[in-house]
């Protein structure tokens, strides 16, 4: 069951728009940007080749393109295309000018 999990990730003045910004958060290594005042919290591990490199990407098209090998991942859905899902992407809300992230764990039943 998936319970809220807010981490506190930065201070919205740290974000510059169209920047990444990488963050770890309860083991998660995440990707968070800021694009036209909206703030998108992504996986920042590219499943191509398990490039750790999506903070570092370019926004293109409501999308963040990864640096190594181009593929773009919308920052709402984290989705390749329409029907082929790409990056986890995360809750956030902003508090106080802060930002921050709802980091779910999987849970695993044995």
């Amino acid at each position: 069951m998936e319970t809220e999990n807010f981490i506190k990730a930065c201070k919205i003045s740290e974000l510059k728009e169209g920047v990444g910004m990488r963050v770890y958060l309860d083991d998660e290594e995440i990707a968070i940007f800021i694009v036209e005042g909206e703030v998108y919290a992504l996986n920042n591990t590219c499943p191509h080749q398990q490039a750790r490199k999506i903070h570092e990407g370019f926004i293109e098209d409501h999308g963040v393109v990864c640096p190594l090998h181009g593929w773009k991942f919308d920052l709402t859905t984290g989705n390749v295309a329409p029907d082929r899902r790409g990056l986890k992407t995360y809750p956030v809300k902003i508090e106080n000018g802060f930002v921050f992230v709802n980091v779910t764990k999987k849970e695993l039943s044995w």
